[in-house]
């Protein structure tokens, strides 16, 4: 069963199981009965809408970029705020990543030469 579903099936008004029984049994922790989720206010929604649309113009842009063009058109969110928001969005900025791992083909590979060779002591 889901959390949700198991939620569901205490019931506060039980005679017989006090509710941190009925958490016990229904491995449920107490204090997620008494949370109630916040939803989204307008203002957070609008800057929301603005990151998105700076996105869209500006696939390339980070969250550092974008919270320093979104004072040019009235928004002010610092830099983890919109770092945040772009986590819930889903929104990632494209970019090149490094080639580190790319050998170059001039470059020659050296043999181990100590592959058959018993090692009996240092040096």
């Amino acid at each position: 069963m889901s959390p949700t579903e198991r939620k569901a099936m205490i019931r506060k008004d039980h005679a017989d199981l006090s509710l941190t029984k009925q958490c016990k049994l229904l491995k449920i922790s107490r204090s997620s009965l008494y949370y109630t989720p916040v939803g989204v206010n307008a203002e957070t929604l609008k800057l929301m809408n603005e990151i998105d649309r700076v996105f869209t113009k500006y696939p390339f842009f980070g969250s550092r970029q974008i919270a320093a063009y979104l004072p040019r058109n009235g928004f002010h969110a610092g830099r983890h705020r919109v770092r945040r928001l772009m986590g819930i969005m889903g929104l990632q900025a494209i970019y090149k990543g490094p080639n580190t791992s790319k050998k170059h083909p001039q470059h020659s590979i050296y043999p181990y030469l100590l592959r058959k060779l018993p090692i009996m002591r240092p040096n």
